[in-house]
């Protein structure tokens, strides 16, 4: 696990970048505090690295050479199948090996196996290898968007890093991009492969990267989760199924030199990757993170459940002033704004987690995989609409349009009558396009939401709409809200987080199953086939309790503790020149009064607003200091071998 930072030249002259990079790299200290190493290549490259150590603790030193020095590998994040491809490799290819890690099988698979080598990783990894002799770069991400990459074309060359802040002290002041903005006020997060900066894109979940010097970047999808539904002759089989490659996944997710802990919410989730994984590690340290304001706590829950399971659960209590003073810290790691509350209490149970063990596993993954947003169920409950001719739901169309706003059928009527793809984009919807062209200063509208989630549901008309809004979530929630949050705040505190259920063989198996066992029709029970997995392994209450997730009462404390500090926010920000606040305040105004709930879209406001004061304007300081560390020295590398 690692912060990578690289430069590969078009020009030949890596080392006149050399300390610009090495400067840019202390930005992602935290990522990787055991470790530093900046490497010039043959005047093509500067690689440079922040190791965390997990796997092959006093080796596996990047950037990882392989073939006579022929390929380099700067690597982050962790391969959980690597025993077993390394001796796939050895038997079969003859390869050898100088580690005990599981970076080194990712550049012997690419020099044994090509390209084809991402195919066979089981885990979640960003990594790039410079091909020496064919003077070539190939990079990717996994199926999923764990692991996070950002790059950057210039004249000079291509930039990489694992976090957008490296590469904005690269390249100094860039304008906010606009589409990207308004992308942002509708979602919460900025979707794949923008950013708010122009100039400075992703590299997709999925997707793999080419370099040469004389053609330049190429980006292409390696990866598309499909699912295909299937009749079920036996549920008890496809239940088995899922218990024992869930099992499976969660026993490599713990293969570390290091203490491996986990967090506990008082969900399903959670719940199921500590039961499991108290199997292999018996004394397991479990975290959880609640808030003293009723209903807001998980603890309690999370407590019971931990005494079932026999583990140790440590819980940590934060009030609205932790929330007020970690946000800039928060927002800054986070790089491009996401406007999830649950990304505070995050960072506190990571911060306490990191106290006492390097890696954690989570549950992120298992409501897109199995069916577990309640929302998935609208189209079962919309079925009776959908099914009359066409020419009758125009009519009841025609008829929601003249029933007032707030009585009872007007929404029914209208959800019923949409298409799923003109009436959902995704689990969060803050502000409506109406509502933008108020809020924004620079809205001719022409970026809509459809920008983004058009082009995924062309690639899954065959689906039933429950499946489609899985998919969705697959492309735009799952990885630009879930993992983007887990990633940088975990890491934010040197803090590994694995995820088991995002993996290719539990999703193999998830995406096989029929609606009807993920939502069953005559229940408004969801992640159906999973609960009935997991009969046995979580304790009965938590089996089917409704999903929280580290529930944040923002609603409450803007109406009182936060009032006046969201004020302020709003009053002094320098995004008044992309945003009206003043729209913003009589928003918080409205809320504070108790005349609406404008909670969820005053904090994309303010999320927004300490991002703006941290990377474009520099009013907010986020009280991050510079690591001053010396850098590992290694011997220079050799000439490769032809």
């Amino acid at each position: 696990m690692c912060g990578i930072l690289a430069f590969f030249s078009s020009r030949g002259d890596a080392g006149a970048h050399r300390d610009a990079v090495a400067g840019a790299l202390e930005c992602l200290h935290h990522r990787g505090p055991d470790e530093t190493g900046i490497d010039v290549v043959d005047g093509d490259v500067v690689f440079a690295h922040k190791r965390l150590s997990i796997i092959d603790v006093e080796s596996s030193h990047e950037p990882l050479s392989y073939a006579n020095d022929r390929y380099l590998l700067t690597f982050n994040g962790e391969i959980y199948n690597y025993l077993e491809l390394r001796e796939e490799l050895i038997r079969e290819c003859g390869a050898i090996f100088a580690t005990q890690g599981d970076a080194e099988v990712v550049v012997a698979g690419y020099h044994h196996w090509g390209e084809q080598v991402l195919t066979r990783l089981r885990g979640m990894f960003a990594f790039v290898i410079w091909d020496r002799l064919a003077r070539r770069a190939f990079g990717a991400r996994d199926y999923f968007g764990i692991k996070p990459m950002y790059y950057m074309d210039t004249t000079d060359g291509l930039f990489l890093a694992s976090e957008k802040k490296a590469l904005l002290e690269l390249a100094g002041p860039l304008p906010v991009d606009g589409a990207s903005l308004s992308h942002y006020l509708t979602l919460q997060y900025v979707p794949e492969p923008r950013t708010l900066h122009e100039g400075i894109q992703r590299i997709g979940s999925g997707e793999l990267l080419r370099w040469t010097p004389l053609d330049g970047v190429e980006v292409e999808r390696w990866f598309r989760p499909v699912f295909q539904p299937a009749p079920v002759d036996d549920e008890q089989k496809v239940f088995d199924r899922i218990r024992d490659t869930l099992r499976d996944s969660v026993r490599v997710h713990m293969r570390a030199d290091v203490p491996v802990g986990a967090f506990l919410s008082s969900g399903i989730d959670s719940t199921a990757i500590v039961a499991l994984a108290r199997e292999f590690n018996p004394n397991i340290l479990t975290f959880t993170v609640g808030f003293d304001v009723d209903g807001y706590s998980e603890i309690g829950v999370a407590q019971d459940s931990a005494r079932h399971l026999g583990v140790t659960t440590i819980p940590t209590v934060i009030g609205p002033q932790d929330m007020m003073d970690a946000l800039p810290k928060i927002v800054w790691h986070l790089d491009d704004p996401v406007a999830d509350p649950s990304l505070v209490p995050l960072y506190f149970v990571a911060k306490k987690a990191a106290e006492h063990v390097t890696v954690v596993l989570s549950g992120e993954g298992s409501d897109e995989f199995f069916g577990g947003y309640t929302i998935y169920r609208e189209p079962l409950s919309l079925n009776s609409i959908q099914r009359l001719p066409h020419p009758l739901q125009r009519g009841l169309r025609a008829m929601s349009r003249v029933i007032p706003r707030g009585v009872k059928g007007k929404s029914f009527l209208e959800r019923g009558t949409t298409r799923i793809e003109d009436r959902y984009y995704g689990n969060a919807r803050m502000f409506a396009e109406v509502e933008k062209r108020v809020l924004m200063r620079r809205n001719d509208g022409s970026v809509r939401y459809t920008d983004v989630t058009a082009p995924i549901y062309a690639e899954c008309t065959d689906l039933d709409d429950v499946t489609k809004m899985q998919y969705v979530d697959l492309h735009t929630w799952l990885r630009g809200d879930i993992l983007v949050k887990a990633d940088r705040i975990s890491m934010a505190h040197s803090l590994e987080v694995r995820v088991p259920f995002l993996d290719k063989d539990v999703f193999e198996v998830a995406s096989t199953l029929p609606v009807g066992l993920k939502l069953p029709p005559r229940s408004n029970a969801t992640k159906y086939a999973l609960r009935r997995a997991l009969d046995g392994v979580v304790p009965p209450p938590i089996v089917n309790r409704r999903k929280l997730g580290f529930p944040t009462p923002t609603r409450v404390w803007l109406r009182g503790e936060m009032y006046e500090w969201a004020r302020h926010i709003l009053a002094t920000s320098g995004a008044g020149e992309l945003l009206d606040l003043g729209y913003a305040e009589d928003l918080l105004e409205d809320h504070r009064r108790g005349e609406a709930d404008h909670s969820r879209k005053v904090w994309t406001v303010l999320v927004f607003c300490v991002w703006y004061g941290v990377f474009v304007d520099g009013t907010i300081d986020p009280g991050i200091e510079r690591n001053q560390s010396a850098l590992l020295t290694k011997p220079p590398l050799s000439s490769p071998v032809a």
